[in-house]
């Protein structure tokens, strides 16, 4: 392919994108780096210079970049933040449930998890770990998009109806991540069936080579699904302990759901 081409394809790509997707495109780049010049946003996004300046000013007019001009360069401003306070107060995980995760950390000796949904979105709202502990490391508070390679991504597929599910998987589809990570859809489909029945995902090194995870749905007042409780630890430290987790997260599972249909 020649670099003609090439620039043709970046270009007729350019034309197609609005101006939001480029504005929202200059910040994260931002925020990925931890900072930019405009030449290094130019760049790495193929994006004409004025185009960046363009576009920085106008987040730095509404508070998202700030331009740190003796250093010629941009950075996040305010504006993220208190995006991301918003966030975190509209899916702040209340303190008996907090309590009752750490309990959960405590009685099995291994990361444990809060995960609640939002849409066809899975929030991982809270994590107790340890040193000795630890949580699984590409998982922090946040969304993600691996719901068929995470045992509290499989608890919110199973609870969809097929049309969901497939519209879901559709849009994010199945990559492979790990060896054992299911990509065929009716692999998965039969598997999500058995979840389904049995109340309990299991992922065995699909998310992190080496690694097991299990998960019980979280259900409010009118019975949804609407999160789920999870541990995570080492495979082999996993093995002869199935049936102690899965009563632990049965039991940690139930008095949450309690929680969000009594408040109490």
């Amino acid at each position: 392919m020649t670099l003609q081409l090439l620039t043709g394809r970046q270009e007729e790509h350019d034309e197609k994108s609005s101006p939001l997707e480029k504005t929202f495109a200059v910040l994260e780049f931002v925020a990925e780096r931890g900072g930019a010049s405009a030449k290094e946003v130019s760049d790495a996004l193929g994006y004409p210079m004025p185009s960046v300046y363009r576009l920085a000013k106008a987040l730095v007019q509404t508070g998202y970049l700030v331009h740190l001009k003796d250093q010629s360069r941009f950075e996040l401003g305010y504006k993220p933040h208190q995006l991301a306070v918003s966030l975190h107060r509209q899916i702040g995980v209340p303190s008996p449930v907090k309590a009752v995760i750490a309990e959960l950390h405590k009685r099995v000796g291994m990361a444990a998890y809060f995960a609640v949904y939002r849409g066809a979105d899975v929030v991982v709202a809270y994590v107790v770990d340890s040193p000795q502990h630890p949580r699984l490391t590409p998982l922090s508070f946040g969304f993600h998009e691996a719901a068929h390679a995470t045992a509290f991504g499989k608890i919110m597929l199973a609870g969809m109806n097929t049309p969901q599910r497939d519209q879901y998987l559709s849009v994010h589809g199945t990559r492979r991540l790990q060896a054992n990570t299911m990509t065929d859809p009716q692999t998965l489909a039969t598997h999500l069936e058995t979840v389904m029945l049995d109340g309990i995902a299991w992922e065995h090194e699909e998310f992190v080579p080496g690694k097991t995870c299990a998960a019980v749905g979280v259900h409010n007042g009118a019975g949804m699904v609407v999160g789920s409780v999870a541990v995570s630890t080492e495979s082999h430290l996993m093995q002869g302990k199935e049936a102690d987790v899965e009563l632990a997260l049965r039991e940690t599972a139930n008095v949450v759901s309690k929680y969000f249909r009594t408040g109490r």
